[in-house]
């Protein structure tokens, strides 16, 4: 498994993040209008402000893809977020979550962050306990998603 720094506007990265979007659209509930699909904008992505990777198998099949973005300081301190984490249905359970977590971690830490925030719903709750597993904590909401049920933190940086 190699994670590779890719542009979201990628058409291969763009294609996993369709499946993601779609996923959410069909998954989630969070209020009367439902899921609300905002494609990343790939500056925010472009190191050192941020990163995007795609998760490649063994094969060099594009099998999941996340990022993280440097966002508003959590207490004060410089504040990474992970977003649009994901791994293909048929693909999950290999630890491709976890590697991903871990790579985008480094990858945050690399550009100056002492704080990884991310947010989720109560659909999701695998990824709950991922993050929980990791290292997150739960914490007041950090911002406006309205998708976003939970959000959670972690101190990457002493």
């Amino acid at each position: 498994m190699q994670l590779v720094p890719t542009r979201v506007d990628d058409e291969v990265a763009q294609q996993l993040l369709d499946d993601y979007f779609t996923s959410r659209e069909l998954g989630f509930v969070t209020h009367a209008e439902g899921y609300r699909r905002t494609n990343p904008e790939p500056a925010a992505f472009t190191p050192p402000d941020g990163l995007f990777v795609v998760v490649r198998n063994d094969r060099g099949q594009p099998v999941g893809c996340g990022g993280v973005r440097r966002v508003a300081d959590y207490l004060r301190e410089p504040t990474f977020e992970v977003k649009h984490l994901w791994v293909e249905p048929d693909q999950r359970g290999r630890g491709i979550s976890r590697t991903l977590m871990t790579g985008l971690e480094a990858a945050a830490i690399e550009y100056g962050a002492h704080w990884l925030v991310l947010d989720t719903n109560d659909t999701l709750t695998a990824a709950q306990q991922l993050y929980r597993s990791s290292g997150f904590v739960e914490i007041d909401a950090y911002n406006d998603n309205p998708n976003a049920t939970h959000w959670y933190a972690k101190r990457v940086h002493h």
